[in-house]
């Protein structure tokens, strides 16, 4: 007995080592690069404006100075942005490689900065005895099984319902100003109330055709009427209750995603900045070693099919925020004069 544990301890052994010997080794490059490129050239975007054949061949000239898989990943970002991959990014052992970064700090204000340093997370409150306020900052995860999202959502939307039923309140403020990206499922199924049972936004291919709607029904989010999540709501709908939305120029991907939701809703309005820019749509796939990549494969549209590069608000205000007092925050201020507006 004794025996056969020591050799199945010395097999364990020896399969770590040639993991890692294999991890470090060129063939690992090789099998990783190999099927990112296959992954890009059957499902990007942009794939019919890429000349595959010489960035390739650039690419794997490059991946040539390097000795190990690790180092080999500094090659993401100028492969991106060669092929203008701006919103996809690459996941592997906790760090995410994606290209260049646009720079906004110079829309942000020292109170964004600040803030968003702290690492906010999702909060409900309420403002003056009045106004539920909503604050949804980026929500990260790799599992998107039904099970895990509802997970998520359930206590959000658990949150946000407690706020209506104990208060008579005016209006509502969903504020998106640190959700930078994320997966935006369980934060639309947290928003149930407020979108109701409604088709809210959905995907284009490349000649801006619509290939499918999202829709919320009873607290279920699907997708071309696939269930992929959901909540198990209570209470009254809010979907007649004013709602102001507000953004930053660093709100983007699952923050644009909820942004234009609602889109096309009534008494809504949108306040803050520009929003970032990253309004297509990604998928989840699959890459060598247990990395994975967010692979952009359309473009997010509305509830009835329109496009936006970016957000604009309805009412600008740039760099004026107080997230310290939040009645002293020139966005807030707008959004109360609109949901107390007869």
């Amino acid at each position: 007995m004794k025996k056969t544990f020591i050799l199945i301890l010395l097999l364990n052994l020896c399969v770590q080592f040639y993991a890692q010997n294999k991890l470090s080794s060129k063939d690992s490059i090789d099998t990783f690069y190999n099927q990112l490129f296959k992954n890009l050239k059957t499902s990007y975007l942009y794939k019919n404006d890429v000349n595959w054949k010489g960035v390739i061949t650039e690419t794997n000239q490059n991946l040539s100075k390097y000795d190990n898989f690790n180092s080999s990943l500094s090659e993401i970002e100028p492969l991106f942005n060669k092929i203008g991959a701006t919103h996809c990014n690459i996941y592997y052992k906790d760090k995410v490689y994606s290209s260049s970064i646009k720079s906004i700090n110079e829309k942000l204000s020292d109170e964004w900065e600040k803030a968003y340093a702290s690492k906010p997370s999702f909060k409900t409150k309420i403002i003056n005895n009045e106004f539920g306020y909503i604050l949804i900052p980026k929500i990260i995860f790799s599992d998107i099984s039904e099970k895990n999202v509802h997970r998520i959502a359930q206590p959000l939307y658990d949150e946000i319902a407690d706020l209506k039923s104990k208060n008579n309140l005016k209006g509502w403020i969903i504020d998106l100003r640190f959700n930078t990206g994320g997966n935006s499922w369980p934060m639309l199924l947290a928003l149930y109330d407020f979108l109701g049972n409604n088709d809210i936004n959905g995907s284009l291919n490349i000649d801006k055709k619509q290939i499918n709607k999202i829709k919320l029904d009873k607290g279920v989010y699907y997708n071309n009427s696939k269930k992929v999540s959901y909540i198990t709501p209570h209470g009254q709908l809010l979907d007649q209750a004013k709602v102001a939305v507000i953004t930053s120029a660093a709100t983007g991907s699952s923050g644009e995603i909820v942004a234009l939701s609602f889109k096309g809703r009534a008494n809504t309005i949108f306040i803050g900045q520009e929003t970032f820019g990253a309004t297509t749509g990604n998928i989840k796939s699959s890459l060598p070693f247990g990395s994975y990549m967010a692979l952009t494969t359309s473009y997010d549209c509305d509830r009835n099919g329109n496009y936006y590069k970016t957000i604009s608000p309805d009412i600008v205000i740039l760099k004026e925020d107080n997230f310290e007092n939040l009645l002293l925050d020139k966005n807030i201020q707008e959004a109360i004069k609109y949901i107390t507006r007869v």
